[in-house]
């Protein structure tokens, strides 16, 4: 029985995490809800819902639907409102022995997401801003930036000069060239980039030829979606020397160790938590684990590290 304990530490954009698995935006909550179900010392950190400059009450229901392999979801990034989670959550996440907060951001203008960032730049308790370039379910905004090479330029090199914590950018997966925009981010400035967010779907009752989603179209996640986010790491990897955050479809360690070979420093899990509520953790110890019993002595030596 070997006794091997492997450094589980990475490091994204100078943050030191402690595992390299993140609970990804818009299934962790605000990272309180969880508190009494996962440890949250034991995972690397977690990522907030999208917080918007005004609280946003989301799109009408039904809004998510399960999949063969995953869900359709069209929330709407529904959250309380910047001003709110840093009155309210914050204080209590300071609180939590262990907890590592990443401010997921988000805005319909570029005004709007500086707005966010400079309310939360006067905030104790978060130690990086996840920049949303890639939501599918809002009319404006979201993926309006990340499909498009100068827009999301413009809005990177913006917020980028407004903030004082480092700024990873999250990309939409649904455009021709990950690279490229991966390539735009890192360009304007971005310190880390995370990807994928979820794929454009839809999906029709076949009674009653109405669409399943109140919305019409919706975001897809889950294993459904896992090789096509591997693929787009290892490009947005190749293409960039910033730090890459993988996340689509991880529900068991060996996905997030995949991730990783592919080029992740780190990953998120997302979809996961749905099913399980301690998916997160449960995959961050599966990790520890698997680098044990492989003879992985640092984890972060797994980044980039496919055989060609």
């Amino acid at each position: 029985m070997s006794t091997h304990v492997p450094d589980m530490s990475v490091n994204v954009a100078g943050v030191e995490l402690r595992s390299p698995v993140i609970a990804a935006s818009g299934t962790f909550g605000y990272g309180i809800e969880f508190e009494d179900i996962v440890s949250l010392d034991r995972i690397g950190a977690f990522v907030t819902k999208g917080l918007s400059k005004e609280p946003m009450a989301g799109n009408p229901t039904p809004r998510i639907i399960e999949t063969a392999a995953g869900m359709m979801n069209a929330i709407g990034l529904q959250n309380m409102g910047v001003r709110a989670f840093v009155e309210e959550k914050l204080p209590k996440l300071r609180q939590i022995k262990g907890a590592v907060t990443i401010a997921n951001v988000f805005g319909y203008t570029v005004e709007d997401c500086l707005e966010v960032i400079e309310v939360l730049n006067d905030a104790e308790g978060v130690v990086m801003y996840e920049l949303n370039a890639s939501c599918p379910n809002t009319s404006h905004g979201g993926m309006v930036f990340g499909t498009d090479p100068e827009l999301l330029k413009e809005l990177v090199s913006r917020t980028k000069k407004a903030a004082t914590r480092p700024l990873m950018v999250k990309l939409s997966p649904n455009v021709t060239s990950i690279g490229q925009m991966a390539r735009a981010a890192e360009e304007a400035g971005a310190d880390a980039v995370s990807l994928v967010n979820t794929f454009v779907s839809m999906a029709i009752d076949v009674e009653t030829r109405k669409p399943k989603i109140a919305n019409v179209t919706a975001g897809l996640s889950g294993p459904a979606i896992k090789p096509i986010a591997v693929r787009m790491v290892n490009e947005a990897f190749k293409a960039v020397k910033i730090p890459v955050v993988g996340m689509g479809g991880i529900v068991r360690a060996d996905d997030g160790i995949e991730f990783m070979m592919a080029g992740a420093t780190a990953v998120e899990v997302g979809t996961a938590s749905y099913a399980d509520p301690r998916a997160v953790e449960n995959i961050a110890s599966g990790m520890k684990k698997w680098c044990a019993s492989h003879q992985v002595e640092k984890v972060r030596s797994l980044t980039g590290s496919i055989i060609l």
